[in-house]
Protein backbone atom coordinates (compact mmCIF):
# COMPACT_ATOMS: atom_id res chain seq x y z
CA UNK A 1 0.00 0.00 0.00
CA UNK A 2 2.58 2.48 -0.83
CA UNK A 3 1.40 6.28 -1.63
CA UNK A 4 2.03 7.18 -5.57
CA UNK A 5 1.47 10.90 -4.97
CA UNK A 6 4.10 11.49 -2.45
CA UNK A 7 6.41 8.11 -3.09
CA UNK A 8 5.83 6.80 0.46
CA UNK A 9 7.04 3.28 1.02
CA UNK A 10 5.04 1.11 4.02
CA UNK A 11 8.28 -0.15 5.19
CA UNK A 12 7.01 -1.86 8.31
CA UNK A 13 11.33 -1.48 9.69
CA UNK A 14 10.16 2.33 9.98
CA UNK A 15 7.83 1.47 12.99
CA UNK A 16 10.98 1.74 15.76
CA UNK A 17 11.79 5.40 14.26
CA UNK A 18 8.36 6.60 14.00
CA UNK A 19 8.81 8.71 17.34
CA UNK A 20 12.07 10.25 16.14
CA UNK A 21 10.79 10.74 12.58
CA UNK A 22 7.46 12.30 14.02
CA UNK A 23 9.37 14.87 15.73
CA UNK A 24 11.17 15.78 13.21
CA UNK A 25 8.17 16.21 10.89
CA UNK A 26 6.61 18.65 13.53
CA UNK A 27 9.81 20.66 13.33
CA UNK A 28 9.24 20.88 9.40
CA UNK A 29 5.49 22.05 10.08
CA UNK A 30 6.86 24.81 12.81
CA UNK A 31 8.90 26.33 10.05
CA UNK A 32 6.33 26.20 7.56
CA UNK A 33 3.82 27.45 10.15
CA UNK A 34 5.77 30.31 10.67
CA UNK A 35 4.96 31.68 7.23
CA UNK A 36 2.50 34.56 6.88
CA UNK A 37 -1.10 33.55 8.49
CA UNK A 38 -3.24 34.90 5.73
CA UNK A 39 -1.01 33.09 2.97
CA UNK A 40 -1.32 29.77 5.52
CA UNK A 41 -5.03 30.33 5.82
CA UNK A 42 -5.26 30.94 1.55
CA UNK A 43 -7.40 27.78 0.11
CA UNK A 44 -6.61 27.08 -4.02
CA UNK A 45 -10.13 26.34 -4.36
CA UNK A 46 -12.85 26.46 -2.10
CA UNK A 47 -12.58 21.99 -2.06
CA UNK A 48 -9.25 21.89 -1.16
CA UNK A 49 -8.25 22.86 2.83
CA UNK A 50 -5.43 25.52 3.13
CA UNK A 51 -2.22 25.09 4.33
CA UNK A 52 -2.93 25.87 7.92
CA UNK A 53 -5.91 23.32 7.61
CA UNK A 54 -4.06 20.50 6.90
CA UNK A 55 -1.60 21.47 10.21
CA UNK A 56 -4.35 21.52 11.96
CA UNK A 57 -5.74 18.05 10.54
CA UNK A 58 -1.81 16.35 11.37
CA UNK A 59 -2.06 17.49 14.90
CA UNK A 60 -5.27 16.07 15.40
CA UNK A 61 -4.25 12.95 13.44
CA UNK A 62 -1.40 12.44 16.00
CA UNK A 63 -3.62 13.26 19.11
CA UNK A 64 -6.13 9.68 17.39
CA UNK A 65 -3.48 7.61 16.79
CA UNK A 66 -2.01 7.81 20.23
CA UNK A 67 -5.51 7.25 21.72
CA UNK A 68 -5.83 4.31 19.34
CA UNK A 69 -2.31 2.81 20.36
CA UNK A 70 -3.15 3.42 24.05
CA UNK A 71 -6.83 1.41 23.07
CA UNK A 72 -4.58 -1.59 21.52
CA UNK A 73 -2.96 -1.81 24.64
CA UNK A 74 -6.29 -1.91 26.95
CA UNK A 75 -8.02 -3.94 24.79
CA UNK A 76 -7.81 -6.75 22.33
CA UNK A 77 -9.00 -5.91 18.97
CA UNK A 78 -10.54 -2.53 19.31
CA UNK A 79 -12.19 -0.62 16.84
CA UNK A 80 -11.10 2.71 15.72
CA UNK A 81 -13.90 5.07 15.60
CA UNK A 82 -13.58 7.78 11.90
CA UNK A 83 -12.05 10.81 13.24
CA UNK A 84 -14.54 12.49 11.33
CA UNK A 85 -11.45 14.43 9.57
CA UNK A 86 -13.37 16.50 7.04
CA UNK A 87 -15.88 17.86 9.48
CA UNK A 88 -13.46 18.77 11.84
CA UNK A 89 -12.28 21.77 9.45
CA UNK A 90 -15.28 23.37 9.94
CA UNK A 91 -16.39 22.03 13.92
CA UNK A 92 -13.07 23.53 15.11
CA UNK A 93 -12.41 25.83 12.91
CA UNK A 94 -9.07 25.09 11.69
CA UNK A 95 -8.79 27.94 9.50
CA UNK A 96 -9.09 30.88 12.49
CA UNK A 97 -6.78 29.15 14.52
CA UNK A 98 -3.09 30.74 15.12
CA UNK A 99 -0.78 29.10 13.26
CA UNK A 100 1.70 29.76 15.93
CA UNK A 101 -0.96 27.68 18.49
CA UNK A 102 -1.17 24.85 16.13
CA UNK A 103 2.81 24.66 15.33
CA UNK A 104 3.32 24.43 19.87
CA UNK A 105 -0.10 21.87 19.88
CA UNK A 106 1.61 19.85 16.76
CA UNK A 107 5.12 19.67 18.54
CA UNK A 108 2.83 18.40 21.41
CA UNK A 109 1.22 15.91 19.72
CA UNK A 110 3.83 14.30 18.69
CA UNK A 111 5.91 14.27 21.15
CA UNK A 112 2.58 12.60 23.18
CA UNK A 113 2.29 9.79 20.26
CA UNK A 114 5.89 9.03 20.21
CA UNK A 115 5.92 8.78 24.14
CA UNK A 116 3.41 6.16 23.73
CA UNK A 117 5.58 4.56 20.79
CA UNK A 118 8.48 4.29 23.04
CA UNK A 119 6.73 2.38 25.67
CA UNK A 120 5.75 0.09 23.55
CA UNK A 121 7.75 -3.62 23.61
CA UNK A 122 8.22 -6.18 21.02
CA UNK A 123 5.05 -8.00 21.51
CA UNK A 124 3.06 -4.44 21.70
CA UNK A 125 4.18 -3.82 18.65
CA UNK A 126 2.25 -6.78 16.77
CA UNK A 127 -1.05 -6.20 18.69
CA UNK A 128 -4.09 -4.97 16.86
CA UNK A 129 -7.15 -3.19 15.56
CA UNK A 130 -9.72 -2.96 13.54
CA UNK A 131 -9.14 0.11 11.44
CA UNK A 132 -11.37 1.77 9.48
CA UNK A 133 -9.47 3.19 7.11
CA UNK A 134 -8.71 3.47 4.11
CA UNK A 135 -10.85 0.42 4.06
CA UNK A 136 -12.01 -1.51 7.34
CA UNK A 137 -9.38 -3.80 7.79
CA UNK A 138 -7.17 -5.76 10.62
CA UNK A 139 -4.03 -3.71 11.55
CA UNK A 140 -0.82 -4.11 13.79
CA UNK A 141 0.75 -1.28 15.73
CA UNK A 142 3.37 -1.49 14.13
CA UNK A 143 1.24 -0.60 10.36
CA UNK A 144 -0.03 2.54 12.28
CA UNK A 145 3.06 3.95 13.07
CA UNK A 146 3.93 3.32 9.45
CA UNK A 147 0.48 4.86 8.16
CA UNK A 148 0.88 7.75 10.89
CA UNK A 149 4.40 8.74 9.06
CA UNK A 150 2.87 8.33 5.68
CA UNK A 151 0.24 11.06 6.87
CA UNK A 152 2.84 14.02 8.10
CA UNK A 153 5.24 12.65 5.17
CA UNK A 154 1.75 13.41 2.76
CA UNK A 155 0.53 16.65 4.25
CA UNK A 156 3.60 18.69 4.57
CA UNK A 157 3.86 17.48 0.81
CA UNK A 158 0.02 18.98 0.61
CA UNK A 159 0.90 22.53 2.73
CA UNK A 160 4.40 22.98 0.49
CA UNK A 161 2.38 22.22 -2.54
CA UNK A 162 -0.88 24.97 -1.12
CA UNK A 163 1.75 27.78 -0.24
CA UNK A 164 3.87 27.13 -3.22
CA UNK A 165 0.31 28.00 -5.04
CA UNK A 166 -0.53 30.56 -2.66
CA UNK A 167 2.69 32.33 -3.13
CA UNK A 168 2.17 33.64 -6.67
Amino acid sequence: MDCAECGFVYDLALSNETSRLARAYAAEYRELLALDPERLRRRVSAEVWSPLEYACHVRDVLLAQRERVLAARRESLPTTVPMGRDERVEHEGYNDQHPEDVARQLADAAMLFGNVLDRLGPADWNREILYAYPERSIRTLRWLAVHTLHELRHHLLDMRRKLAVAGR
